[in-house]
């Protein structure tokens, strides 16, 4: 009898451990800065969320001026739940071949924002596509738990070229770079600077 009130009584502090651990987890990414967690409904059912991300100066390629620019107007870098390094900041050739331009997703104020600076005019980024973040999310795992699901990549001419295998009339080769806007796990489409102005790439049905 007493063996078996010992094990109930083990097992319940099992339990609590395992409880205030995740208590204590929750509270710690809670408190973290760059870390966002909440709940929201999905599909008619409470859902919770989790988001990284990194700050400007996480990217030390970034240009200087650019960091700066975001930096300063509260931008941080938010990080796709597959994340295994740092994510979501381009370097390609965007507008013309050779160009040197950045693009990258900006969480402010709970909004993300997808955004374009050119060489020729860094001073003066291009707003390609805005979002709440938690519009972007979608379950991932076991846990249920929903995770950021936006990413963005340069997106090379041949790459380009062996998306578009399949189309009955293949449109020319490109000659620069466009910019892949993934939802992971889903569709990605490419935006492409041409003609003074952005257009997404023709791909097959």
């Amino acid at each position: 009898m007493r063996q078996a009130g010992l094990k109930a009584f083990a097992a319940v502090l099992v339990t609590l451990g395992a409880y205030l651990s995740q208590a204590q987890k929750t509270s710690s990414l809670a408190s973290d800065p760059l870390t966002e967690t909440g709940q929201i409904n999905a599909n008619g059912r409470n859902a919770s969320y989790l988001v990284h991300h990194l700050p400007p100066n996480a990217f030390p390629d970034l240009p200087p001026s650019i960091a700066a620019s975001i930096a300063s107007s509260g931008c941080l870098i938010p990080q796709t739940y597959a994340a295994h390094h740092p994510e979501n900041v381009v370097h390609a050739s965007l507008e013309r071949a050779g160009s040197n331009d950045w693009a990258l997703l900006c969480s402010n104020n709970r909004t993300v924002t997808l955004m374009v600076f050119f060489a020729s005019a860094p001073q003066h980024p291009m707003i390609l596509a805005s979002a709440p973040e938690t519009e972007r999310l979608q379950r991932h795992d076991a846990s249920q738990v929903l995770g950021f699901n936006w990413g963005i990549d340069p997106a090379t001419p041949a790459q380009i070229h062996e998306a578009q295998v399949g189309m009955n009339h293949h449109p020319p080769a490109l000659d620069h770079d466009a910019l892949a806007d993934s939802v992971i796990d889903h569709r990605t489409v490419y935006h492409l600077y041409t003609k003074g102005g952005w257009t997404l790439v023709d791909l097959p049905e």
